[in-house]
């Protein structure tokens, strides 16, 4: 028999993938980038968890498109350089002890803007998972956390051509190194332990 510890975690991200959604500003159409670690996809809708007062909520709420990219392992780098800055010219109150404003993410992160099919804002060229979508619905999650639940249906998914199997729609899983975000650290897949009976061979 296993004991157990009750505890008392500040964040529960035991292990989540870690996304780079791409918006637009209202009225100038500057594209912005923002990291979360709060995604999941249910068939062709991702599941998104995004604060209030991020620049990325206000800009959904405006319009609702976005682009839903997948970073890999080797863009951690990069991602870090942006995580404490926000599109948001006047830096919320409560971010202000940590955070800063800065108009051009694209160019701290050493990313390139690539342009989409089917909605306004950019892919990242970088990253080997790129899925434009259009928000379907929005819930508040509570006032006091200030955040909210986006549902987002995916319109079209672009993937680096190595991720691709010839002649299929599949993704290399062998090949796909998709980044996870546990307790605010960085991680990438580990080894392969086995098959779920509905993987498509």
């Amino acid at each position: 028999m296993h004991s157990t510890l009750a505890i008392e975690p500040s964040v529960f991200y035991f292990g989540t993938p870690v996304a780079l959604l791409t918006t637009v500003k209202p009225g100038d159409e500057t594209a912005n980038i923002t990291p979360i670690s709060s995604a999941w996809a249910l068939d062709d809708t991702y599941v998104l968890g995004l604060s209030d007062a991020s620049q990325a909520m206000c800009n959904l709420r405006e319009n609702g498109e976005l682009v839903i990219n997948l970073p890999d392992a080797r863009l951690w780098e990069s991602i870090e350089r942006i995580a404490e800055t926000t599109g948001a010219a006047e830096v919320p109150s409560h971010k202000r002890e940590k955070y800063r404003h800065e108009p051009d993410k694209w160019t701290l992160g050493g990313f390139t803007s690539r342009g989409s099919e089917s909605v306004l804002p950019p892919r990242i060229a970088e990253c080997p998972v790129q899925m434009e979508a259009l928000v379907t619905n929005m819930t508040p999650l509570d006032e006091e956390e200030g955040a909210t639940i986006v549902h987002a249906k995916v319109l079209r998914t672009h993937v680096h051509q190595a991720l691709a199997l010839p002649g299929t729609s599949h993704v290399d899983v062998d090949a796909w190194k998709p980044m996870y975000y546990t307790f605010r650290h960085y991680f990438s897949q580990g080894e392969r332990l086995g098959v779920n009976f509905r993987a498509e061979q």
